[in-house]
């Protein structure tokens, strides 16, 4: 009798380990069913993995594993079975036994993603350093790098989410994530890939007032005064400096064959206004001491996007060396360190693809409503107050994003407190996950 007892512990034991080990499987692959839009496949695949790894059980046939997906892709179910051998029972005639545990999500809806890290090797594809912090209440931050650092946290960096995933793993203590990120998730394909680029037109000229002297520079979009801008093609890019006052008019602004600039004191604000940035040198600078409140459009070939570039890219260059060296050239090699503007922040480890570089340094950025698609872009945050935190929601999507120093990136999913459009693919369904099994 004590025998029998001592064998029923085990068993009860075992079978709890189960399932809380289907119960993890069926939670992480209702999770992925509610971001990606996945092969049945791949979250058959990490299912059973969480499963294994939650169990404690070698890939073997010890553990029986069925898990089962249906064509929806609105639930998981998963079913573990295990011999096991007793040790007093073979004394009755009972040498082994059965244990088995089963659980079912179900997914409602699909969850809200509101940061997306398209690069598919790279380490630090999403990247924070020192005490920056991402805030994505209601949301989902998602990397899509296989590598076994495609997300990495440091120093005292915070991501914070209603769900981290990785395609690959993380790097980073389980204190730099809030969850702490599900890893070897199925890749995400691009959502926003099939929207079509604005047109590009003929270059706009400034007007004659956009310089202090009344004498703008030849070949150079520079204004220094306070001016109301125009929509259209701005070839060579844009530069707002000094302590100019910029407001833009509703419309479309094409960066051409250049940066858009905005430094030392200047301010820069616009509603229904959006940028794409097209040839090598195109890229972003917001520098420390501006001002900049942007709202994406609500209609138009450029509905929901805030910023948007062409995909062609090859040698590009980062616009932060215009501010070290007053015009754009070629790029000099990264300093260390991030004490003002005037430094580069160097690329991740791994880094080879050409990528336009978009650096937001001011502290005083607070809305950005809308999308960041940046599909051949590294966008780096490097301030050391909150970016984005007064707008409704904020989507990013692109190549690699990097956050240093100490900035607050707020992506907010408050959907329907504007009129802004969110673009299909990260769109505002909210998904509820229940395990019903």
């Amino acid at each position: 009798m004590a025998g029998g007892a001592a064998d029923y512990a085990r068993l009860v034991q075992r079978r709890g380990q189960l399932q809380a080990a289907v119960d993890a499987g069926a939670l992480a692959g209702g999770n992925a069913l509610k971001l990606a839009a996945s092969s049945r496949a791949s979250i058959v695949g990490l299912t059973e993995q969480v499963i294994r790894d939650a169990a404690k059980a070698p890939a073997d046939q010890s553990l029986r594993l069925t898990v089962t997906v249906p064509d929806d892709k609105t639930s998981v179910y998963a079913r573990a079975e295990q011999t096991i051998r007793l040790t007093f029972g073979s004394l009755v005639g009972l040498g082994t036994t059965q244990v088995s545990a089963q659980a079912r999500a179900n997914v409602v809806g699909r969850m809200r993603l509101c940061m997306l890290a398209l690069d598919p090797s790279a380490p630090g594809a999403f990247l924070l350093e020192k005490n920056a912090a991402v805030t994505a209440s209601g949301c989902s931050l998602y990397s899509n790098s296989k590598s076994a650092n495609g997300m990495v946290g440091k120093d005292s960096a915070m991501a914070r989410a209603e769900t981290i995933c990785s395609a690959g793993g993380f790097n980073g203590a389980r204190a730099n994530f809030a969850p702490s990120p599900q890893t070897d998730c199925p890749v995400i394909e691009d959502p926003l890939k099939d929207r079509a680029p604005p047109p590009v037109g003929d270059c706009a000229t400034l007007p004659a007032s956009a310089a202090k002297n009344g004498k703008p520079k030849a070949n150079e979009n520079r204004v220094e005064t306070t001016l109301t801008l125009e929509p259209g093609t701005y070839c060579g890019g844009l530069k707002i400096t000094g302590s100019a006052v910029v407001t833009l008019r509703a419309g479309v602004y094409v960066m051409k064959d250049g940066p858009l600039i905005v430094e030392q004191n200047a301010s820069l604000s616009g509603t229904d206004v959006s940028f794409y940035f097209t040839g090598n040198k195109g890229g972003l600078l917001f520098d420390k001491k501006t001002t900049v409140s942007l709202t994406a459009p609500t209609t138009g070939v450029m509905a929901g996007l805030l910023m948007t570039e062409d995909r062609a890219v090859s040698a590009p260059v980062d616009p932060v060396v215009d501010v070290v060296n007053g015009v754009v050239g070629a790029l000099t090699a990264p300093l260390l360190g991030q004490p003002d503007a005037l430094t580069l922040t160097p690329p991740p480890l791994g880094q080879t693809k050409p990528m336009r570089t978009y650096r937001i340094i001011s502290d005083n950025t607070r809305t950005m409503l809308g999308t960041i698609y940046l599909p051949a872009g590294r966008l780096v945050i490097d301030a050391k107050k909150p970016v984005a935190d007064q707008s409704a929601y904020t989507v990013i999507v692109a190549q690699q994003v990097n956050l240093y120093e100490g900035p607050n990136l707020y992506l907010n999913a408050n959907y329907d407190l504007t009129s802004v459009p969110v673009p299909k693919g990260v769109g505002p369904l909210s998904g509820k996950l229940m395990l019903t099994q």
